[in-house]
């Protein structure tokens, strides 16, 4: 067993910080919300659009993490789980604003610290400059479509397609049936199409690599 207040090696797997978070380690705490804070900033950005109101629900989430840590007991996996308490933190701050939050640009919601995050939004390393002002316009367009849809489909949508979670997770952190899950999901890609002016029906994706439906 690492010792409490000695370093964590960056591969050490999640169970193990929290088991350590859990006796008490701030080492492994640390560690823990390092490495997940890039991922919850980027989905409280995707699900409230607003920078403020997004910083904002990421503060609260990884507030309530520290705090809901010690009942945390697995039976989902950490990062199920810290992502359930965000998605409930942007929907906490939605609901205190009482408002639609204006849509933010990509400036705002790629974060350049956030190299870790899973997000579909962002442009890989690497690209040449031409191609990063493309994809940097293809970004923001999406993101405005994203801030366009209603909460019911852009929460699932962005639970899916940049948190990553697969449809039991997704339904178990709404609380809504698999099959409900699917639909909204599948209406709200189709909302996204839409609005960006793809082809109804066909085999064309967006550049920035919303998902079409997944097989049953």
């Amino acid at each position: 067993m690492t010792p409490p207040g000695s370093g964590w090696a960056p591969d050490t797997p999640d169970d193990r910080l929290v088991a350590a978070a859990q006796r008490g380690d701030r080492a492994a705490l640390d560690a823990l919300l390092r490495r997940h804070h890039d991922r919850i900033l980027v989905l409280c950005r995707r699900l409230c659009r607003n920078r403020t109101d997004a910083d904002d629900a990421a503060q609260d989430a990884l507030i309530a993490i520290v705090r809901g840590l010690p009942r945390f007991d697995g039976d989902a996996t950490f990062a199920t789980w810290s992502y359930r308490v965000a998605t409930n933190a942007c929907l906490d701050e939605l609901r205190r604003r009482g408002r639609r939050p204006l849509p933010v640009d990509a400036s705002d919601t790629d974060d350049p610290h956030a190299t870790g995050s899973t997000d579909p939004l962002r442009s890989p390393a690497g690209i040449g400059p031409e191609q990063a002002a493309v994809d940097t316009e293809l970004r923001s367009e999406l993101q405005r479509a994203l801030a366009e849809l209603p909460d019911e489909f852009r929460v699932p949508v962005v639970l899916r397609d940049v948190a990553d979670l697969d449809y039991a997770e997704i339904a178990e952190l709404l609380d809504l049936p698999p099959g409900t899950v699917r639909s909204r999901i599948s209406r709200g890609r189709a909302k996204l199409a839409l609005t960006l002016g793809m082809v109804a029906g066909g085999n064309q994706q967006d550049r920035a690599d919303v998902r079409a439906e997944d097989a049953p």
